[in-house]
C-alpha cells in the first residue's frame, strides 16, 4: 500500500489469471470494502490489468455531502419518470427504448472520441466483446420492459424489473459458484410470492395486462445477465468506454429490432418527440449521472434501498398523470416484492466494493 496524494490510496493487488486477463482477488476486494476501509467511498479504477502485471486498486477518500444526497434524490425522481415517458409516448415501447439509447449514445460520442484520441489500440478485445454482449442484453431488457408497459401500464413492469438482483444472485450461483446464504433464499421466496400476487391479480382482470407484468419480470432476467457481464467487462475497460460501447450497440440492436417488426421510427408528433428527448436526456443521462455521482460518496447500503423506491415513485406519478389504479392485491404484492429484493440486497451487499460499475447491490435503474 502506498500513498500517492492526500486522500488517495493505491493498493497492489495479487493477480488472478483468467481468460479475461488478470482479475483482482474477490476476497481481497471484499476485505477492502469492509468497515476498516469505510473511509474510502469510491474506487476509481483497477489497472493495468495485463496478465503479467499486478493490477492497482486506486481508492479516493470522499466524505458524504448534502450534494450527494440531493443528487441521489433528483436521480431517483428522474428515473421514476422512465416508465411514464414510455407510456405517454404515442409510439411502441421498443421505439421509445431505441431513442432513449440513441440519444444517450450521441450525447457521449464526442467525450468518448476525445478520451480515445490515439488510444484505440489500448482497448481490450475481451472488454469490447463483453461490452457488446452487455449492449445486447441491455437492449433485450429495455425491449421487454417497454413492451410490458404498452400492455400493463408504467408501474407493474417497472416493479417486476426491479427483481434483477434475484437473477444476479442465481446467475452468480450457477456461473461463478458463489455461495448464497439463507437470507438470499428468504428474499427470493418473498419476491416470488409478491410477484405471484401481482401477476395473479392481473390475470384475473386481463390476460393482456398479465402478459405485460410477465414481460417486466423477463426484462429483469436480461438485466441481471447484463450486470453479470458488466462485472467482468468493467475489469478491462474504463467507465466511459464501456458505457459508450454498450449504449451504442444497444441502440443498433434496438434499431434492427424495430425495423424487423416494422415499427414506425419517423413521423411522430411533437409530444412523442418530447418524450423521446426526455427519456434520453432526463432518465438515461441526468438520472444515471446523478446516481453514479451519489454512489461515489454514499454507501451502497444507502443507495440501493433508496433506488428500491423507483417503482413507488413511478406508481405515484402514474396515478396522478396517467390515471392508473391498483387493487389491494397489487399493493400488497408490490410491497412484498420490494421487501424480498431488499433482503436479497442485504444478503449480498458485500459482494463488490462500493463504486464499482459491476453489480454492487444496485437495483434495476430503468
Amino acid at each position: 500500500m502506498t500513498k500517492k496524494a492526500p486522500g488517495v490510496t493505491v493498493y497492489h493487488l495479487p493477480p488472478k489469471p483468467s481468460p479475461l486477463g488478470t482479475l483482482p482477488c474477490p476476497r481481497l476486494l471484499q476485505k477492502l470494502a469492509d468497515a476498516k476501509f469505510s473511509k474510502f467511498r469510491c474506487i476509481i479504477d483497477i489497472f493495468p490489468l495485463k496478465w503479467y502485471q499486478n493490477p492497482l486498486l486506486i481508492m479516493v477518500n470522499r466524505t458524504p455531502t448534502i450534494y450527494a444526497y440531493l443528487a441521489l434524490l433528483i436521480g431517483l425522481l428522474s428515473i421514476g419518470f422512465s416508465g411514464i415517458f414510455v407510456r405517454s409516448a404515442n409510439a411502441p415501447g421498443t421505439v421509445t427504448a431505441f431513442y432513449r439509447m440513441a440519444i444517450a449514445a450521441v450525447a457521449v460520442t464526442i467525450p468518448f472520441l476525445w478520451h480515445m484520441n490515439g488510444k484505440w489500440r489500448s482497448l481490450s478485445r475481451a472488454g469490447v466483446a463483453l461490452a457488446l454482449l452487455g449492449g445486447l442484453l441491455f437492449a433485450l431488457d429495455l425491449a421487454f420492459w417497454a413492451t410490458g408497459i404498452d400492455y400493463s401500464g408504467a408501474t407493474k413492469p417497472t416493479l417486476m424489473a426491479n427483481t434483477a438482483p434475484l437473477w444476479v444472485g442465481l446467475g452468480s450461483l450457477l456461473i461463478f459458484r458463489e455461495r448464497l446464504g439463507r437470507l438470499f433464499w428468504l428474499g427470493l421466496a418473498l419476491a416470488f410470492l409478491g410477484a405471484a400476487l401481482v401477476l395473479g391479480a392481473d390475470l384475473v382482470s386481463s390476460t393482456v395486462v398479465g402478459l405485460g407484468t410477465f414481460l417486466g419480470l423477463l426484462a429483469a432476467v436480461f438485466y441481471g445477465a447484463y450486470h453479470l457481464v458488466t462485472q467482468r467487462g468493467r475489469s478491462s475497460l474504463n467507465t466511459l468506454s464501456y458505457f459508450w460501447i454498450t449504449t451504442a450497440s444497444a441502440s443498433i440492436i434496438l434499431l434492427i429490432l424495430n425495423l424487423a417488426l416494422d415499427r414506425p421510427l419517423l413521423g411522430h408528433d411533437r409530444f412523442t418527440l418530447f418524450n423521446f428527448l426526455a427519456i434520453g436526456l432526463v432518465v438515461q443521462l441526468l438520472g444515471w449521472s446523478l446516481i453514479n455521482y451519489a454512489q461515489g460518496y454514499l454507501r451502497a447500503s444507502i443507495v440501493a434501498p433508496t433506488l428500491l423506491l423507483q417503482p413507488v415513485v413511478t406508481a405515484i406519478i402514474a396515478v396522478l398523470l396517467l390515471g392508473e389504479r391498483f387493487t389491494t392485491w397489487h399493493i400488497a404484492g408490490g410491497l412484498i416484492v420490494l421487501a424480498g429484493v431488499f433482503v436479497v440486497h442485504r444478503s449480498r451487499s458485500g459482494t463488490l466494493p462500493v463504486g464499482q460499475d459491476g453489480y454492487s447491490g444496485k437495483e434495476h435503474v430503468l
